[in-house]
């Protein structure tokens, strides 16, 4: 018989590693397909005005604490972007979970709550090398209840870019992140794109939070993106805690559905 982990059974600890591992966010530099994923910083470009982004993937994360021994895993985790307008997208997270705490022999299994949301970019000129957006998400309590953190949330962030050079860049995103437990925390975010090809790019990342309950976590990850086509992009990352024991491994796919049509 399975047992689930409440609310009220979660240590700060807990919580934190469930709020990293449930609502990490994507974005890679690199070609002209622009995505929200491998990575966590999310990027400050939109999609092309009436075209629908699917940015999708499995991962799987693993965490130490005193008393936790988490096993998860995101089966699909699935990110939709549609572009209204130029520079304008509304956006939406969908997420299948599967969380064991490997000490206790709790295990729990559903669908993730619903984010919806949208970013802005607030600032993109021809012939200067940044940009910077905005976005922020609700997150509703429609997941299956053992999955569910039960409570409206959200996901907010400024996201600023600078192209160093054609296959150079670094971006940054600074957030506040709320869900309805305890505190809300500040995120944070800087990583550095190289596009080795015109088709392959490869990132390196640190990110982290820090306000809850005065816990601060620091994270570094890598990974790899490939230009399959020129509205499909295969990816692979994989990341580490700094200060605590965690680590994870992704990889999926993103495709923009109009893209070709509208060369």
């Amino acid at each position: 018989m399975k047992t689930y982990i409440s609310q009220k059974q979660l240590c700060p600890f807990q919580k934190i590693v469930l709020f990293f591992l449930l609502f990490v966010n994507y974005s890679t530099y690199g070609q002209e397909l622009i995505t929200d994923r491998p990575d966590q910083t999310e990027s400050s470009s939109t999609v092309p005005r009436k075209t629908l982004q699917i940015e999708s993937g499995l991962l799987l994360g693993f965490a130490e604490g005193e008393d936790i021994s988490l096993r998860e895993i995101l089966a699909p985790t699935t990110l939709f972007r549609y572009g209204v307008t130029k520079g304008f997208e509304i956006r939406m997270v969908h997420q299948l979970i599967s969380i064991k705490n490997k000490k206790t022999s709790e295990d729990f299994t559903g669908i993730g709550d619903l984010e919806v949301g949208a970013k802005i970019q607030i600032f993109q000129k021809d012939g200067v090398n940044t940009e910077i957006a905005f976005l922020s998400h609700l997150l509703l309590p429609t997941g299956t209840e053992e999955v569910s953190i039960d409570n409206y949330g959200t996901i907010n962030k400024l996201s600023i870019s600078h192209e160093l050079t054609d296959n150079i860049g670094i971006a940054y995103n600074l957030g506040y992140n709320y869900f309805g437990i305890d505190d809300g925390f500040f995120t944070y975010s800087l990583v550095f794109g190289i596009g080795i090809t015109e088709k392959a790019g490869i990132y390196l990342e640190t990110y982290g939070n820090v306000g809850i309950l005065d816990e601060y976590l620091a994270n570094f990850d890598t990974g790899f993106t490939y230009l399959l086509k020129e509205n499909f992009q295969l990816d692979f990352s994989f990341g580490t805690g700094i200060n605590y024991k965690m680590n994870y491994i992704s990889a999926g796919f993103s495709w923009n559905i109009g893209m070709q049509q509208k060369k």
